[in-house]
């Protein structure tokens, strides 16, 4: 899940080696939660108009999950 993250994210940005993203451990409700950093230049190109682009890239994390029967959230940060 990680790896589809870092290649989303990198397919949007200009910086690609700013692209970070950290894992925390699943809380009590079983969700495992991945931290999107990303040059602030390049926060605008990742968010998108009116966060089309964040939803998109959740709906898609979210997507993976089920396949594993994990629950997932991503922040962007």
């Amino acid at each position: 899940m990680k790896e589809l993250l870092v290649a989303i994210a990198q397919g949007l940005v200009d910086d690609k080696d700013a692209v970070v993203v950290t894992v925390d451990e699943p809380n009590e409700e079983g969700i495992t939660v991945y931290r999107l950093h990303v040059a602030s230049d390049d926060m605008g190109r990742v968010i998108g108009k009116q966060g089309r682009i964040a939803k998109a890239i959740r709906v898609v994390m979210r997507a993976g999950a089920s396949r594993n029967n994990e629950k997932v959230a991503v922040e962007i940060d």
